[in-house]
C-alpha cells in the first residue's frame, strides 16, 4: 500500500484538497477576505506524506516534535514553511532554529523565559528577518495543556514585543478542550485576550492572528474567528506513535 494512503483509501491530496475547501468555505461564510491559513500537521507521518501534500501545492506544514522536525525538514523543499506547534523545551530551541532555516512560527511560547532564548538563538542563527512567534493560552485551565492563563496574556506578549528584536509576535495560540477538540468558549477567551494584547500594544486586533482549530473543530474555530488552523489526522489518517513507545 501506498505511503500516502489513509483512512478510507483517500489519498493524502485526496483528503488535503477536500480539507482546503472546507477551510476557504468556512472563511467565506465568515466574511473573511481571504481563507485562514491551512497548517497541515505531519506530527508521527513520513516525509514521504508531507511530499504528497506539497506536490499538491500545499507550503505550510506543522510539526510537534523538535527531533521528528529536524529530520524530516532536510528531506523536504526548502520553500516549506514550518510551523512548530508542540510543546518547546528552552533546550532544544538552538537545535531548532539552527537545523530548520525555513522554520516560518513557533507557535508554543508561553513563558519570558522561553522567548528570551528564542530571541538569542535567532540572533545567532543570523536569521536576515525576525522569527514569528505565537503565544500559546491555556484558554481551558486544564493542568495538561501548556500555554499561560488568560491573565498573564498582555504581559507576556508585551515581553515579546518589546524586549525581543529578533521575535515578531505575530498573534495566540490555544489547543483548547476536551481531547484538542475546543469549545466555544475557549475560542471566545482568545479573541478577547488577543483584544486585549492589541489595545495594550496600539495595535489593531486584525494585525494578530488567532491559531485556534484542528480536525475536530476548524469550522467552528474559523466562524469564530480563527486565521490559522492545524490539521492533521483529517488530511494524513490516524497518527501512528508506536515509534514514540
Amino acid at each position: 500500500m501506498a505511503a500516502s494512503s489513509v483512512a478510507g483509501q483517500r489519498s493524502v491530496a485526496d483528503a488535503l484538497q477536500d480539507v482546503a475547501q472546507r477551510v476557504e468555505a468556512a472563511g467565506s461564510k465568515a466574511g473573511r477576505a481571504k481563507p485562514p491559513r491551512l497548517v497541515a500537521v505531519s506530527k508521527t507521518k513520513p516525509a514521504e506524506a508531507v511530499r504528497e501534500a506539497y506536490d499538491a501545492g500545499h507550503r505550510t506544514f506543522g510539526e510537534n516534535y523538535v527531533q521528528e522536525l529536524l529530520d524530516k525538514a532536510p528531506l523536504l523543499p526548502s520553500d516549506i514553511q514550518w510551523h512548530f506547534i508542540g510543546h518547546l523545551q528552552s533546550n532544544k530551541v538552538k537545535a531548532l532554529v539552527e537545523g530548520v532555516p525555513n522554520l516560518s512560527m513557533i507557535e508554543t511560547v508561553d513563558s519570558a523565559k522561553l522567548a528570551d532564548r528564542i530571541d538569542r538563538c535567532v540572533a545567532g542563527a543570523g536569521r536576515k528577518e525576525p522569527l514569528a512567534v505565537a503565544v500559546q493560552v491555556n484558554t481551558s485551565g486544564e493542568e495538561s495543556k501548556y500555554g499561560v492563563e488568560p491573565a498573564d496574556v498582555v504581559a507576556l506578549a508585551t515581553h515579546v514585543a518589546k524586549a525581543c528584536p529578533h521575535l515578531r509576535l505575530a498573534g495566540l495560540m490555544t489547543i483548547g478542550m476536551p481531547d484538542y477538540s475546543s469549545r466555544p468558549e475557549n475560542f471566545e477567551c482568545l479573541a478577547k485576550c488577543r483584544d486585549e494584547v492589541a489595545a495594550a500594544l496600539g495595535m489593531s486586533p486584525d494585525d494578530l492572528e488567532l491559531s485556534m482549530g484542528m480536525s475536530g473543530d476548524f469550522e467552528a474555530a474559523i466562524a469564530m474567528g480563527s486565521t490559522n488552523v492545524r490539521v492533521g489526522s483529517t488530511i494524513f489518517g490516524a497518527r501512528d506513535y508506536s515509534a514514540k513507545k
